[in-house]
């Protein structure tokens, strides 16, 4: 018998925070490979730089958590959503393309959904990086926006907008 090469997957983002949106885009990847890389960008402030298509994404309004915090949300999200076994949460600095294979092999298809100008320059930047990748078309009009979540942070409103396991971890890091 032999054995096939496990598919790899990847999708990329903030994560300021995880919602819905994301973990049904991790398992539209999960449902076409074994394992799945969520790779986080802006994993620190150097990271951080101002995209022509992005006015806010290097902001300190727009990344109010840690890589770290955010590696706590996405494992609470991840293991309440039974995706826990098949994921690997890595560090990914879209600004750095000569190390993005030492976090993500370049046999991961990266999986985007395109709503803006943004997210295709992203798909279009991982494509000149040598990966491939799928791009999920995604309606505007029904976009679950991170920075709406977190403008409902000053008064509380936001928990309906996250997964439920990752209200708690939410909570302790606004307290």
């Amino acid at each position: 018998m032999t054995l096939r090469p496990m598919t790899l997957a990847a999708v990329t983002g903030r994560f300021q925070p995880v919602h819905a949106q994301h973990l049904e885009l991790f398992a539209l990847a999960l449902a076409e490979h074994d394992h799945l890389v969520v790779a986080v960008t802006n994993p620190d402030t150097a990271a951080r730089h101002l995209a022509a298509t992005s006015a806010h994404r290097h902001t300190d309004e727009a990344n109010p958590f840690t890589y770290y915090e955010r590696v706590r949300l996405l494992d609470a999200a991840l293991a309440a959503a039974g995706l826990a076994d098949r994921t690997t949460v890595v560090p990914f600095d879209l600004t750095r393309p000569q190390v993005w294979a030492e976090y993500v092999p370049r046999e991961a298809v990266h999986y985007v959904r395109a709503y803006s100008a943004w997210e295709s320059d992203k798909a279009g930047r991982l494509a000149d990086g040598g990966y491939r990748v799928v791009v999920v078309d995604g309606d505007p009009a029904v976009k679950l926006d991170a920075a709406a979540i977190r403008a409902r942070f000053a008064d509380g409103t936001w928990r309906e907008l996250v997964p439920p396991a990752t209200v708690p971890v939410l909570a302790e890091l606004l307290a």
